[in-house]
């Protein structure tokens, strides 16, 4: 065989322990649905915090219906002049109410952020230094593990800078395929340590992925959790500088009412197409949006999953999910668990904040528009799945209208997708179809009239209203002098707009159909299952590509030729739509692959402030990276033989079954069958399967069959 199977001999005197520290376990009961509220606890609303969340949120219910209330009477107006309102007419004029005010709400919510953006902060958060250790929790699934070290490495090294002794890393793996598992114990293997002096780093991965992210955190809590009085979350792309660790934990020890504060994380290194849109828009028009968010959730705001610190306790008595009643997609373990353990956080009287001025809370985003696609599917499934929870006893208004949120972002692809087949089928009636012109008692006919001087105004309204927080986005950079030339310039962060609102409106109706899909697949009784985000960067083959979007290019087209024979202008009214959508498979090659962007990161379009002069830690993650060589692709046995110490220290992190009572456990046994049987490594990996091979490795009796199966195979070998 090619590969060198020796194990030395050196190492089996050596001792390994788990990489774990003692247990401090937290109860944390499972809450039902439907369960009692309580009254905020050691409340942080002073009169001007109540007067400024009530103007807020006044202000955003009062801009939304006046807005909504102008645009509903004026489709009215349009549909209904001499004739009587079909039943056709009625459809599209409620569909195009929900949509109206839809989007008159997110307008609200971006025109508020913008006022508040030009003016002073007028309120600091109040800090004191913390006198508890803080947990950071980094969970990953099926992760690249180099990444994840790299960043890992950055953080850490801050920290020991900027506050030894006063955090700890926790990864909780629940990796579920062999060959990721063992790669990763291999990548983390130099990085474990319990110096508690400094900045401990501990490993630990569940064997069973049960409730998913939620379960891992919850696992997580129920096993340590007792040790730290607050906890970080991350995902797998984050990265945080000690600074903003810091004032997450001062602020959460001054606030002793506040159960969650969730930061703005800033999407940084994207290198394609569909990538750099996502991060330039989050630069650009994200602080907006967020500032008015945060204005009117006040001290009822939202969770996102990650980049937030938690009250540990607080958690642990209040957010272990229910589980819902029935099968997938809406029964079973809550999928999307971030929004309801803070709706669940906030019933049981704890404060959950959102503070957009913390600095230096990063993420990254999905490479390419079929990235985004597969994300939606669960994303999708998990909102639509907090149904329940929308009219469930005990939340406040303000949850129940992030919940709310979340369900039409899903479903206002269904709305919008509907309100167009309904315009062309009023569109096709018109054209096929005889008008009553004596439908009422009279001498005299009734004449079809329509207002299209009226309807062109009122869809210049909605367009702008579409637009204007992208405007107002531009317009706070423009005026910002050194953050606007940190976008290149005023001409360049122009151009960036501009390059940004078309191509999104060239990509919406690709997404418009996709989601329609997905949300009927859902109540159709389709799971989607949890994949793990893909990290790389995107590209795919024409062919690929091709596959997947062959149904919206057909659609697209289909739109575009009933369009054609009806009108000219009907074409040339739907073709912002139909063109998206035929030209979908270009569109989506584009999104991904670094390669493919190169141009518009050389013209300096779409560049975002973080490019220009990156955070010293995006630096240092960067550093990093480069430093670390990737891991060659293996099987997970030849990892293990091929370094011992690897294969020992994996054998001394799982659980010592020694003395309990003996289980069948099929995959275990048919995977030793086979370890015993093969002749040759080739032939041991064709023959087990994922399963098989992750019992096999789980076991520790079982894995000294490899140190068996090596000798045989270097005695067949010699």
């Amino acid at each position: 065989m090619s590969v060198d199977l020796r194990i030395d001999n050196t190492e089996k005197g050596m001792q390994y322990e788990r990489a774990l520290p003692a247990e401090s376990p937290l109860e944390m009961p499972r809450h039902g649905v439907y369960e009692q509220g309580l009254s905020m606890r050691h409340s942080q609303r002073t009169f001007f915090y109540i007067l400024r969340t009530l103007i807020s949120r006044l202000f955003v219910l009062g801009v939304m219906l006046g807005l909504s209330y102008y645009g509903i009477t004026e489709i009215y107006g349009v549909l209904s002049t001499t004739n009587v309102v079909t039943n056709l007419q009625w459809l599209f004029l409620i569909l195009f109410s929900i949509n109206f005010l839809w989007v008159s709400f997110a307008f609200a919510q971006a025109l508020l952020g913008f006022l508040l953006h030009l003016k002073p902060r007028l309120i600091k958060q109040s800090e004191q230094e913390p006198d508890f250790t803080t947990a950071i929790l980094l969970p990953i699934y099926n992760e690249d593990p180099i990444r994840i070290k790299a960043a890992l490495k950055v953080m850490r090294e801050d920290l020991l800078v900027k506050a030894p002794g006063k955090y700890a890393f926790f990864i909780l793996s629940d990796t579920n395929k062999a060959d990721a598992w063992i790669a990763e114990e291999q990548a983390f293997l130099d990085l474990i340590n319990k110096d508690e002096s400094g900045c401990p780093v501990y490993y630990r991965r569940r064997q069973q992925n049960t409730e998913r992210k939620a379960g891992n955190i919850g696992d997580w809590v129920q096993r340590w959790g007792g040790a730290y009085e607050a906890m970080i979350v991350l995902d797998a792309d984050s990265v945080m500088s000690a600074e903003c660790m810091l004032t997450l934990s001062r602020r959460m020890a001054a606030s002793p009412g506040v159960g969650l504060i969730q930061t703005l994380p800033t999407i940084v290194r994207a290198n394609t197409l569909y990538g750099r849109l996502q991060q330039f828009a989050n630069h650009c028009f994200g602080p907006i949006y967020a500032e008015g968010l945060s204005a009117w959730h006040g001290l009822s705001s939202n969770f996102w999953g990650h980049n937030a610190i938690i009250r540990t306790r607080a958690f642990a008595e209040s957010s272990h999910l229910p589980i819902l009643p029935g099968k997938p997609p809406f029964g079973g373990h809550v999928l999307s668990h971030d929004f309801i353990e803070a709706a669940l956080l906030r019933r049981a009287g704890w404060g959950v904040r959102f503070d957009t001025d913390i600095q230096s809370t990063y993420e990254e985003s999905p490479p390419s528009l079929i990235d985004v696609m597969i994300r939606d599917r669960r994303w999708c499934q998990g909102n639509l799945q907090h149904t329940p929870f929308m009219f469930a006893q005990g939340f406040v208004l303000p949850t129940r209208l992030h919940i709310f949120s979340g369900l039409m972002s899903y479903l206002s692809a269904v709305f919008w997708l509907s309100l167009i087949v309904v315009g062309l089928a009023i569109a096709v009636q018109a054209r096929y179809v005889r008008p009553e012109y004596f439908a009422n008692p009279s001498l005299f006919p009734t004449w079809p009239v329509f207002d299209s001087e009226r309807a062109l105004t009122l869809f210049i309204v909605s367009m702008a209203i579409v637009i204007a927080p992208k405007v107002f986005g531009w317009f706070a950079a423009l005026i910002n002098i050194p953050r606007c030339m940190k976008f290149g310039g005023p001409i360049l962060l122009t151009v960036s707009v501009v390059v940004e609102m078309l191509m999104s409106a060239l990509y919406a109706p690709i997404l418009m159909v996709h989601q329609f899909g997905v949300v009927v697949g859902i109540f159709r009784g389709k799971d989607s299952g949890w994949m793990p985000q893909s990290r790389d960067d995107g590209a795919l083959s024409w062919a690929a590509v091709a596959r997947a979007h062959a149904g919206h290019t057909l659609f697209g087209i289909i739109l575009a030729i009933i369009a054609l024979l009806l009108s000219i202008e009907l074409f040339y009214w739907l073709l912002p739509i139909t063109g998206g959508l035929m030209l979908s498979i270009p569109l989506s090659w584009l999104s991904g692959g670094s390669r493919r962007s190169k141009l518009l990161k050389w013209l300096g379009i779409l560049r975002a402030p973080e490019e220009k002069s990156p955070a010293p830690i995006l630096v240092d993650l960067e550093h990093q990276l480069s430093a670390l060589s990737p891991q060659p692709k293996q099987h997970a046995f030849i990892r293990l033989l091929n370094n011992p110490q690897l294969c020992n220290w994996h054998i001394a992190q799982l659980p010592d079954n020694a003395n309990q009572k003996p289980v069948f456990h099929p995959p275990r046994i048919l995977a030793e069958w086979k370890v015993r049987h093969a002749d040759n490594m080739q032939q041991l990996e064709s023959w087990l399967e994922p399963q098989e091979e992750l019992a096999f490795l789980s076991q520790r009796d079982c894995l000294q069959q490899l140190k068996s199966l090596e000798n045989n195979l270097t005695k067949q070998a010699v």
